[in-house]
């Protein structure tokens, strides 16, 4: 893949950024084959420092160079961009979109008829290699760019192939999910530290427990309630937590955290 592969960014934040180092350290194309184009010159630098990738003010010159075409910018800047690139956007190009909410249909109309369109909802941890992505084939897709845009995303954590409809849930678990946790990890950390422990050591216990938990989920394949029962001992410490927990809503207030997501990401398509 590397050998041939060409991938243009059309804006080069810190998304686009995230993909980009983890397609070169998963060795799927080396830096000097990825370019990226964005109206800030900051972000341009800073995508360059990060991947040793070429960067452009100029769209176009993404889209002469690449043929994958990795579309980085918000939902409302995606009109202008596809028509900006609509005249050299051919049938050698495949567009994969990580713009929220923007769908396949309004992606398609904003090109030329038959073009291939891929809609991926991707999040930040793919800068450890560790993201959760989901993404959905567009009416002239091939089978092939799906693999491809499985190969790109599963380099960078873990990608399921998912009906269109489930993207905007997708958006409200997993593409807005790091920030949610983040939020836990700094509850325990102050927790932690209200009890005694040093900020420091709170914090990477914090983290590291998280991982660990999530790790046991995947690894056992287990459900995530029969392995909370494993830590609950019968009038314990942690069934004491637990009930703090549940009585502070825990589980009602992630839900609709998650819903609460998902259907701002289907206003921003629309």
């Amino acid at each position: 893949m590397a050998a041939k592969l060409s991938i243009g960014f059309l804006g080069a934040g810190k998304m686009a950024t995230a993909l980009a180092k983890g397609f070169v350290q998963a060795g799927l194309v080396p830096g000097k084959q990825i370019i990226a184009s964005d109206v800030y010159a900051e972000a341009r630098t800073a995508f360059a420092k990060e991947t040793g990738a070429t960067i452009t003010e100029s769209n176009a010159e993404v889209v002469e160079r690449a043929q994958v075409l990795i579309l980085a910018v918000k939902p409302d800047q995606t009109a202008g961009v596809l028509a900006e690139i609509k005249a050299s956007f051919t049938a050698k190009h495949l567009l994969v979109s990580i713009a929220a909410g923007v769908t396949l249909a309004k992606l398609e109309a904003g090109l030329n008829p038959g073009a291939k369109v891929i809609r991926v909802m991707p999040n930040t941890p793919a800068l450890v290699g560790a993201s959760a992505s989901a993404f959905a084939l567009g009416k002239s897709a091939t089978a092939e760019d799906g693999a491809l845009a499985q190969k790109l995303f599963a380099a960078v954590g873990v990608a399921y192939p998912v009906k269109e409809n489930l993207l905007d849930a997708v958006t409200g678990l997993s593409g807005s999910g790091p920030a949610y946790v983040y939020l836990f990890i700094e509850a325990l950390s102050d927790g932690g530290v209200a009890s005694g422990l040093p900020r420091d050591v709170a914090t990477k216990l914090a983290a590291q427990t998280v991982l660990g938990a999530a790790k046991m989920v995947l690894e056992t394949g287990q459900h995530p309630g029969a392995l909370k029962d494993m830590v609950t001992s019968p009038g314990g410490t942690t069934i004491e937590g637990l009930h703090e927990l549940e009585k502070g809503k825990l589980r009602g207030t992630v839900m609709s955290a998650v819903r609460a997501a998902a259907e701002k990401s289907k206003k921003l398509g629309s």
